[in-house]
């Protein structure tokens, strides 16, 4: 039975998944249907991937928005075949059995398991076949306009901005107190949301998280080579 007023918000990305945005936005870029499209793509992947790891530890918002200029005018039927694709073919048999034990506890504590995820609906989507053990999956929505991607992210993108208003709104939403509620962060940038509950916990955690974690004397938890 799930508790009133808890929930447990658990990072996708590096404790469910080893592979990120940018990987999603490499294999759709180098499957664009012509040659020369797929080189272009994939050199606005690379030029992406510096300011990524730049950005990835201050705005991860931003971040993951450059990184998806690279499928701007793509069909839209395209971009969802190849989604699924990737989900189904190589995010698929990487999901970390450790982290499905971590979702698998948390429910049986009774909370309310929310997953967040950098990457985009139509990976998302197709991928929450394979998962279990969570109540809520909330992932980024890319812009479809005349049923091309313009390679925007919609609003609100999910980032290092969820310690923010977006978890103030959340909690308003479903009455949650957030000093009962957990998280389980990977990156840096999840050091916010972090710092807003009253159980923070690092899981693989970066260089930067980890050094912030044991400052501020949070639980750590390594499972990845």
């Amino acid at each position: 039975m799930t508790q009133t007023n808890t929930a447990a918000f658990v990072r996708v990305e590096g404790i469910l998944l080893a592979r990120g945005v940018l990987s999603a936005a490499a294999y759709l870029a180098g499957n664009a249907k012509k040659f020369g499209e797929r080189a272009v793509r994939l050199g606005l992947v690379g030029l992406a991937a510096p300011v990524h790891r730049l950005l990835g530890q201050t705005d991860r918002a931003l971040a993951h928005r450059l990184a998806h200029l690279a499928i701007r005018g793509m069909s839209q039927d395209r971009v969802e075949v190849l989604c699924e694709e990737y989900a189904e073919d190589v995010l698929k048999d990487t999901i970390l059995d450790q982290g499905l034990e971590l979702l698998k506890r948390l429910q049986a504590e009774g909370r309310r398991v929310v997953l967040l995820s950098d990457s985009i609906e139509p990976i998302m989507k197709p991928l929450a076949r394979h998962l279990k053990h969570y109540d809520e999956l909330v992932y980024n929505k890319i812009e479809f306009e005349d049923g091309e991607a313009t390679g925007k992210l919609l609003d609100p993108v999910i980032g290092s901005n969820v310690g923010g208003r977006w978890l103030d709104d959340y909690a308003a939403a479903h009455d949650l107190q957030l000093a009962r509620c957990a998280a389980y962060g990977a990156h840096g940038p999840d050091m916010l949301l972090l710092s807003r509950v009253g159980k923070p916990c690092a899981v693989n955690p970066d260089f930067v998280l980890r050094r912030s974690a044991k400052d501020a004397d949070w639980p750590i938890i390594d499972y990845r080579d």
